[in-house]
């Protein structure tokens, strides 16, 4: 017997077969529908925005194309519910839940195919935010600055990080727009002795250099301390590297949005180097793409034990204990978040107790289908 039939005899009977095309065609199809009508929605609301500041054809098309995965994968769970929800109702409404268990087959069994649906959507959904979705909205937040929301002036102050061992900068007051600041001041610690202080009346971010970490410095002093000598130089003009982009201190609080999972790693990891405080909020982002798919099997089981019933009122009373359910883990979700953000919480704690609290729910459920 070929691997291929024999998973095929063992994993998936006709009956697998048969939940999973109800199950993915369902999701599929209630993600068109909703998706569709938030496009139309946003559309409408927005083409006054979009005339006004003179949106190109080209980059409207590129923004919807990566508007519908970010919000597809956004809520993601809620599809999943509202697809176990209606499929499996109308199977218990038509007995078939009823003709599958009285051959023997327990929830359990019936479970089976409603996780393997789970795991593809997991998988894609992973993938997708992990990969496909940050490098998607790169575009989408660029365009939503430019076309969508009200301009906002892009200003930074007294910003301090080190920008390598025993070197810190510091900017008392930074235009984004622009990429000018003014006052800064460069420091050198060696065996924790001052050894350089350099000072410039302005500095300016080279966006047309080759390399990154390129400054041009305008009225400079460098004071050179070697013991009780100081040396001083003065010059007008300085072509520099510091290791240090605008980025690093501009406050933007999406921008966590348009990192992978391994750019998100390597960015907390330089500016927990660099001293700065703000990675929390990464840490929480970079544990949520693993986390949220998880969701998907959570919530597909507590679809599973709250409809498999055949009820009187239809499918109305499981729907709407359902969407009331994953409305609590959408909050929930938000709450821990911003915990984690402004508290003490563990970002992995904070991103994984959702699903830590749901997962009991769906235990009791189970055992209370079983009975």
């Amino acid at each position: 017997m070929s691997i291929f039939r024999f998973i095929q005899r063992n994993l998936f009977s006709r009956l697998d077969r048969y939940i999973i095309v109800k199950f993915l065609g369902t999701y599929f199809f209630s993600i068109i529908l909703i998706i569709s009508i938030a496009v139309v929605f946003d559309f409408s609301e927005n083409s006054d925005k979009f005339t006004t500041n003179h949106a190109p054809l080209l980059g409207l098309f590129n923004y919807y194309l990566n508007f519908i995965p970010f919000y597809s994968n956004l809520f993601s769970a809620l599809f999943v519910f509202i697809a176990v929800i209606f499929f499996t109702s109308k199977l218990a409404d038509n007995s078939e839940i009823i003709a599958m268990m009285s051959t023997g087959m327990s929830i359990g069994r019936i479970l089976r195919p409603y996780m393997l649906s789970s795991l593809l959507i997991a998988g894609l959904s992973f993938y997708l935010g992990s990969e496909v979705i940050p490098r998607g909205s790169v575009k989408r937040l660029e365009f939503e600055k430019r076309y969508k929301t009200s301009k906002k002036p892009q200003i930074a102050e007294h910003i301090q990080l080190q920008v390598d061992t025993g070197v810190i900068a510091y900017i008392d007051f930074f235009d984004g727009q622009y990429k000018s600041g003014s006052r800064f001041t460069l420091d050198k610690f060696q065996n924790k002795s001052l050894v350089s202080h350099l000072t410039a009346q302005r500095i300016q971010y080279d966006t047309l250099a080759d390399e990154r970490y390129h400054w041009k410095l305008y009225d400079v002093k460098i004071r050179t301390l070697k013991g009780l000598r100081e040396h001083i130089t003065t010059t007008n003009y300085i072509d520099s590297v510091i290791y240090m982009e605008p980025k690093d201190f501009m406050v933007n609080k999406f921008y966590q949005q348009t990192l992978t999972n391994s750019e998100l790693l390597d960015y907390v990891e330089r500016q927990r180097l660099r001293g700065a405080s703000n990675v929390k909020i990464y840490l929480v982002e970079y544990h949520k793409r693993f986390a949220d798919p998880f969701a998907a099997f959570i919530l597909s089981a507590i679809g599973l034990f709250l409809s498999f019933r055949k009820r009187k009122g239809g499918m109305g009373g499981a729907l709407g204990i359902g969407l009331g359910m994953v409305a609590a883990y959408i909050m929930f979700q938000t709450i821990s978040s911003t915990f984690a953000t402004q508290s003490d919480w563990h970002p992995m704690l904070a991103s994984w107790l959702p699903n830590i609290v749901f997962t009991i729910i769906a235990i009791f459920l189970y055992h209370k289908a079983q009975r």
